[in-house]
């Protein structure tokens, strides 16, 4: 089915597609809004767990900032704890679109293919039409990291963090966690307190914390000196990695060397009080998989090994845009990448007119603050100001 053509459409109504949309409308740019809000919150993080990040690098962003968390509480009488339980920031998620951007399709987009004028948009409903511009604002959902020697080991012996929104089916189990970064760390703490007989499996020979020295953050315009409210990033990088457009002047090495010390793995200290009494092997990775009846032997390279339930991979995310299925090769194909990442220019347009990519696969071309909720205020401002300026507004 064929309906009217559109100029602009956002796909993914998370925090950045959230953000974008309400900038859009508050600058009279009509589009259309898809996804289900929220959604990779909900379904693909476990209930229990809290945000890393402080609170005031949790806003979504809305032109006036009147859409804050602050908001929220006020007018629901109610308080938000710290760190922010993930179960609050998706109802704080709920409650800005209602108010922002009231008019989501609830619809996934199943395909886009290349235009004359734009791009074909289909739906999973078979409705179809063509959009002048795109925004892509699906997130991280498609990325999932699983190292290779877990292949072809069934998803109930191991599987990603984010196949999971509950980790009390694990109770009375014997669970390897593999990772070293917050979800790692997160994760063995729910799953001790849940009766998990749990292990973590490090890489690094230490482990890296955040959080750690909040008398820095205390300090007035010292403080400020170091540190930006976008809370990404330790002293001094913090600041650089919170302006993109400065960030991305530098030699392609300094970026990346920059980029991997803002987003290391690392766990938040408040953590540390729930992992007391949980084992946390370092400097040790694994180097076979094997399964075995119900269960899975996992060989360390010192030659040890655990023979486990199930293994938890809290092995992160690798940005690879090919792996959007909505994204018909004939336009992959078109795209200009760098080891996944399209590469953007101003308004984190692509190489293909028209077509823009926010949140992480951003990163790359404007650095790491866009893999943060705190960076969808910049995003916005950008790719709404360069839309509405080619539009006349």
């Amino acid at each position: 089915m064929n309906t009217e053509n559109c100029n602009l459409t956002v796909v993914g109504a998370g925090p950045y597609g959230l953000s974008i949309a309400a900038h859009l409308r508050a600058a009279g740019v009509e589009a259309r809004i898809f996804g289900e809000p929220m959604s990779f919150w909900e379904k693909q993080m476990p209930v229990g767990m809290c945000l890393r990040s402080n609170w005031g690098a949790s806003h979504l962003a809305d032109p006036k900032h009147e859409l804050t968390l602050d908001a929220y509480c006020l007018e629901n009488r109610n308080h938000i704890g710290k760190p922010i339980p993930i179960e609050r920031f998706i109802d704080y998620g709920r409650w800005f679109q209602r108010k922002a951007v009231p008019a989501v399709e609830r619809k996934p987009v199943v395909e886009i293919t290349p235009e004359a004028k734009g791009f074909r948009i289909r739906l999973d409903d078979d409705e179809q039409f063509v959009s002048r511009k795109i925004i892509v604002a699906t997130g991280i959902s498609n990325f999932s990291s699983r190292p290779t020697e877990f292949a072809g080991i069934p998803s109930a012996l191991a599987s990603h963090t984010s196949e999971h929104s509950d980790l009390r089916k694990f109770r009375g189990q014997r669970v390897a966690i593999i990772g070293g970064g917050q979800s790692a760390l997160e994760s063995a703490a729910l799953l001790k307190e849940f009766g998990t007989d749990v292990e973590v499996i490090v890489r690094q020979p230490k482990l890296n914390w955040v959080g750690l020295h909040a008398k820095l953050h205390r300090l007035g315009l010292f403080s400020s000196l170091l540190y930006s409210s976008r809370d990404v990033g330790p002293a001094g990088i913090s600041r650089l990695v919170a302006a993109p457009h400065v960030f991305r002047l530098f030699p392609r090495k300094f970026q990346d060397r920059t980029a991997y010390r803002a987003i290391r793995p690392a766990g938040a200290g408040w953590l540390k009080p729930r992992l007391t009494d949980v084992p946390i092997t370092l400097d040790r990775r694994v180097v076979s998989v094997k399964e075995e009846a119900s269960k899975i032997r996992l060989q360390l390279n010192d030659r040890s090994e655990r023979i486990v339930d199930h293994a938890l991979l809290a092995t992160g995310y690798r940005v690879d845009v090919s792996r959007y299925g909505f994204l018909a090769p004939s336009l992959v194909n078109q795209l200009k990448t760098v080891n996944g990442y399209p590469v953007l220019k101003r308004g984190l347009e692509s190489s293909i007119p028209g077509l823009h990519f926010v949140g992480k696969p951003a990163a790359w071309s404007f650095g790491p603050l866009l893999g943060f909720v705190s960076g969808a205020e910049f995003a916005s401002r950008e790719v709404v100001r360069h839309i509405a300026n080619r539009n006349g507004h």
